[in-house]
């Protein structure tokens, strides 16, 4: 018979079975371990956030973007490998589905709502002109710390008495004011006048006005010009 000491082990059913302190102090060890897992985990999560915090704001998005490309790159060279034609092959497995919304979303983003007065011309000449701006926010910063206010505003007694303009800042008024003068001439061109025309204008300018409105609503006003023409107009 076996003895019956405090953390001897006794024999139950053929097999050794552990004392009651021997069963909490395995159960004990197995908490460590995890405890431990749990622990070094963290640590490595911790280290790999810290890591990602260092990268840049975009870092992400320039890493797909740079994954894709490879994707890209590599599909061109082996359809140029075996003969085809990349764009070809690419448009067989695009859905109707996708090639839709790729259509829309190029189509909102380059939206042109046409001519309809040259208030709205001016209007999408400002918008255009204010997002291709780019201000330097370093000076700006600067400037708004030396006038002691958190931003500088429309409302702002102080603006433009402190900072000089820099010659920079000069050249790039310059050059945008150029750019401009230049894409303006291209559309103010003279355009070459046909004689057989009818002439529906008082002036070259009223002329130039007449044509856009006839290639955007020419169409909708063709049938009710025949008819004036015809005399059968009701």
């Amino acid at each position: 018979m076996a003895s019956m000491g405090g953390a001897a082990v006794a024999l139950s059913g053929g097999g050794p079975t552990l004392s009651k302190a021997d069963a909490m102090k395995a159960k004990l060890a197995k908490l460590k371990g995890r405890r431990e897992e749990a622990r070094k985990l963290n640590s490595e999560e911790t280290a790999e956030e810290e890591r990602r915090s260092k990268l840049p704001a975009n870092f992400e998005a320039k890493k797909a973007r740079s994954e894709w490309e490879e994707s890209v790159e590599k599909a061109k060279k082996e359809a140029k490998a075996a003969g085809l034609d990349y764009e070809r092959e690419k448009a067989k497995k695009t859905t109707g589905l996708q090639a839709e919304r790729k259509d829309k979303k190029k189509r909102k983003k380059n939206e042109d709502p046409g001519f309809s007065d040259f208030a709205q011309a001016q209007h999408r000449q400002y918008e255009r002109l204010t997002n291709a701006l780019k201000p330097d926010m370093a000076a700006y910063g600067k400037s708004a710390k030396e006038w002691g206010e958190d931003e500088v505003t429309a409302d702002t007694l102080a603006y433009g008495q402190h900072d000089a303009v820099s010659s920079a800042g000069l050249d790039k008024m310059s050059q945008d004011l150029e750019k401009q003068i230049e894409k303006r001439g291209k559309f103010s061109r003279r355009r070459a006048h046909h004689h057989d025309a009818d002439i529906s204008y008082i002036n070259e300018r009223n002329m130039q006005f007449n044509k856009k409105l006839d290639r955007y609503y020419g169409k909708y006003t063709q049938e009710i010009r025949e008819n004036l023409e015809r005399g059968t107009a009701i």
